[in-house]
């Protein structure tokens, strides 16, 4: 297969946690490979989401150990926060991070043009350079990684107030507001009001719906809620945002709650609604590739109508996770040199990083019971590990949801401090299609958070041991 990849010829557009990976991966094949990327390499998430985010959120937990550090006799106090300092810092960690998948692709081999790619054929694309030099490049195979940008909703004056911002916008701020509204309480509007909050800045989240972050647990996205508040952020549910006005100083937002409306004020409003899929320009649907609805289509195989064009990420309109992307784009990349490797994401993780993180993989209570699908859960409070007590004072919950059929681990969700990295073990608990059984034989290491994964098993299986519960005779 290598001497017959050898022959063809790839190209990736664009360079985000999907395309450079297909990239590297057909390149690692044997194949010719070019990457076209209009910005810099890394995409979205390096350059403006998962890491930056991250980022500020490390210097807010810094400056919520020094507050909180009393709580076990070290009294310390905060001099300042220096936003600007704090941009910097988060600007230095993208550089590098950006600088090493560029070292990525050279080593690899992979051709990176800069540019923005245009369908004039199947087969081929014009690529156009900052300064409007134009070029026509034909390939063999072409993988389709656009990504995807922010929602800006048509809510009345919002596009055209002076203090709202986006994602984008948020992390490269010149100054830290007093406060901030965010629109929106998914992944990205809750990180951002913790990290923004930990650093200062009165926050308020407003929300249509009635529950935060609704594609995870629901149980643990309420515990969540009540957790921002604690924390000092302002938290309202079933709002509605439907008119943003300016006046010299800051934005005034109306919000409707059960049909009563009522303004609020802010220094600065962030719009976090979600994201769509990007493949303006593209001109997919003109050379026959099939979309619906802004988003292109694929078979299971991650190939498109035409084939050997293939499509990974968020350009699908499905499932927005860099690690997501990152798997398609090595399925995407084997089956583009002649594989035939099914996409079946079986147990995808998601993460919400914050104070505690909120973290879960497989299925939801929700969709168990939506599903009819007959389980048992098992439930284990931090507040009874020590680790976890040490850590943020046990706050958070383990959850997991047991199969009534085969006793198999349907899903596991986790708020508390390292759920981001416990929930690691889970998924590959559920993509090695695991029991309970299988969960409790493995001895977890003490102290440890991950050891609370084996006590919520337990507690489902009705033999709890550091918990009180129901015991499950024999």
């Amino acid at each position: 297969m290598e001497n017959e990849n050898s022959r063809r010829s790839v190209v990736v557009i664009g360079g985000g946690p999907g395309g450079y990976v297909a990239a590297i991966r057909a390149a690692q094949l044997g194949a010719a490979v070019t990457l076209v990327e209009k910005e810099q390499v890394g995409g979205t998430c390096l350059n403006r989401g998962c890491i930056p985010t991250k980022a500020l959120l490390h210097p807010a937990e810094i400056v919520r150990s020094i507050h909180s550090g009393g709580e076990c006799g070290v009294h310390a106090a905060l001099d300042s926060v220096c936003w600007p300092e704090v941009v910097a810092y988060k600007d230095g960690i993208v550089r590098k991070l950006t600088g090493g998948v560029a070292g990525l692709l050279r080593s690899s081999g992979v051709t990176v043009i800069s540019g923005t790619a245009c369908f004039v054929k199947p087969k081929a694309i014009e690529i156009t350079a900052a300064d409007g030099s134009r070029q026509i490049l034909e390939a063999d195979r072409f993988l389709i990684a656009t990504g995807s940008v922010p929602v800006m909703p048509p809510i009345d004056g919002l596009r055209e107030s002076r203090y709202v911002v986006d994602s984008t916008g948020a992390l490269s701020m010149e100054t830290l507001p007093g406060s901030m509204m965010i629109i929106g309480g998914g992944v990205i509007g809750v990180e951002m009001a913790a990290a923004l909050n930990g650093l200062g800045c009165r926050v308020t989240i407003v929300e249509a719906l009635p529950g935060l972050v609704p594609t995870m647990d629901g149980e643990l996205a309420g515990l969540l809620a009540k957790n921002l508040e604690q924390q000092g952020i302002e938290v309202l549910l079933e709002h509605k945002v439907v008119q943003v006005a300016d006046d010299s100083a800051a934005a005034q937002v109306t919000v409707e709650h059960h049909g009563e409306r009522k303004v609020l004020q802010a220094e600065r409003v962030l719009c976090a609604v979600g994201r769509r899929p990007f493949i303006d320009g593209l001109n997919a649907e003109g050379v026959g590739i099939r979309c619906e609805k802004g988003r292109i289509l694929t078979d299971e195989y991650l190939e498109t109508s035409i084939p050997g064009v293939y499509a990974i990420g968020d350009c699908l309109g499905q499932v927005m996770l860099a690690h997501t992307a990152s798997a398609q784009g090595e399925i995407a990349a084997a089956n583009a040199l002649g594989e035939r490797i099914a996409y079946r994401p079986a147990c995808v993780p998601s993460g919400i990083y914050g104070f505690p993180e909120l973290a879960g993989v497989g299925m939801t209570e929700e969709q168990l019971r939506a599903s009819g699908i007959p389980f048992h859960t098992g439930r284990f409070p931090l507040a009874a590990n020590g680790r976890a007590l040490i850590a943020n004072g046990g706050s958070g919950m383990v959850k997991v949801l047991i199969g009534d059929e085969l006793n198999e681990v349907l899903g596991v969700h986790i708020l508390g401090p390292g759920a981001t990295e416990i929930i690691g073990e889970a998924a590959a608990a559920i993509s090695l299609e695991a029991t309970a059984e299988d969960i409790i034989a493995a001895i977890h290491a003490h102290p440890t958070v991950t050891e609370s994964l084996r006590e919520a098993v337990l507690a489902a299986e009705q033999r709890p041991i550091h918990i009180p519960g129901k015991f499950k005779k024999g």
